[in-house]
């Protein structure tokens, strides 16, 4: 399926769950439970350019196990709630400017409605699944969360460990996207009512997902356009963070090229941004970007094998829309 074609089938379910954000927020301020200040926090970071992966992937697994009921657009917007809490934290924690080519929350509104506005989306999203969802749905999003914050401690105390491994590298992905996805779509399975099998299935498309996700945007940190990605290429690099490619170069680069990279991560900042040209084609020669792009589309294709339990009978235009969703993962440039 053609991106186009991909972004076509999908944009009436989008338009349902911004419309479902919009009455939720609506219908809480109209009640006077949340002040007008916090609705227009919550508007900036809500309606800003999000590609509503995490609530779709919630629908459709739903409807890959048999759902017909309407319900889950409330709770497929939970998970929306919560990725954008964790984008509010992000921001302030990392001191940014902007989000998606447009101002961050928290250059607009200030350091602590910014952190407030997370803290508010994060309990409403709990609120929505464990109402919605029900108490099986509680302990996987739960997990999740809690593995978000272990991963990013796991990031913060390997940020002066330059001698890092694959493992190390997927401890902290697999805590800060992969648990996540896979929770979504395991809840959207255990909404619809599905036996464990299917569950355990759309967990591992989801989680395989998260990590291919995560990889691109390594991938992108290096090669994307910031006229599409809305940020600069090269932050994490000149953050000094160890991504899967600059991993993979350091491993297999020789002496004289891994000893100039692991110069400038030892270097401050402006070093690392003044030679990232030369440390972006050592890495390119070294294989790093092509072995991450690789290791991708073999997370793509382990996921989906575990939907060949579902029949295509019942279920192709689903199929083939999560399949395209998941190429969309590996080949999307911001």
């Amino acid at each position: 399926m053609e991106k186009i074609d991909l972004l076509a089938r999908l944009k009436p379910e989008i338009d349902i769950v911004d419309q479902t954000m919009q009455n939720d927020l609506q219908n809480l301020e109209s009640k006077g439970l949340i002040p007008t200040s916090l609705i227009k926090v919550l508007e900036h970071a809500l309606f800003n350019g999000g590609k509503r992966i995490r609530p779709l992937l919630c629908i459709l697994t739903a409807s890959l196990c048999g759902n017909k009921s309407k319900d889950i657009y409330p709770l497929a917007i939970s998970f929306e709630y919560l990725h954008v809490a964790t984008l509010l934290h992000d921001d302030v924690i990392d001191h940014a400017d902007t989000r998606r080519g447009r101002p961050a929350a928290n250059t607009i509104f200030g350091l602590s409605p910014a952190i407030l506005a997370g803290d508010f989306l994060h309990a409403r999203s709990m609120f929505l699944v464990g109402s919605l969802g029900g108490k099986r749905s509680l302990g996987p999003i739960c997990s999740a969360t809690e593995g978000m914050v272990a991963g990013e401690f796991l990031q913060l105390a390997n940020v002066q460990n330059f001698n890092q491994s694959e493992k190390d590298y997927f401890a902290v992905i697999n805590g800060k996207t992969a648990l996540f996805i896979g929770a979504v779509c395991e809840i959207g399975a255990i909404f619809a009512g599905s036996n464990d099998e299917e569950i355990a299935a759309v967990k591992t498309y989801g989680a395989n997902l998260g990590k291919a996700f995560q990889i691109q945007d390594d991938l992108l940190d290096y090669l994307g356009d910031p006229a599409k990605t809305g940020k600069a290429v090269g932050n994490d690099f000149c953050e000094g963070k160890m991504t899967l490619p600059l991993i993979h170069a350091l491993k297999k680069a020789g002496n004289t090229e891994s000893g100039f990279l692991l110069g400038l991560l030892k270097d401050k900042k402006n070093a690392r941004r003044a030679k990232f040209e030369e440390a972006k084609n050592i890495i390119a020669q070294s294989g790093g970007f092509e072995y991450a792009r690789l290791l991708a589309e073999k997370m793509i294709a382990a996921g989906l094998a575990g939907l060949e339990i579902f029949t295509v009978k019942h279920n192709g235009p689903v199929i083939e829309t999560l399949s395209a969703l998941a190429s969309y993962v590996t080949q999307r440039d911001k």
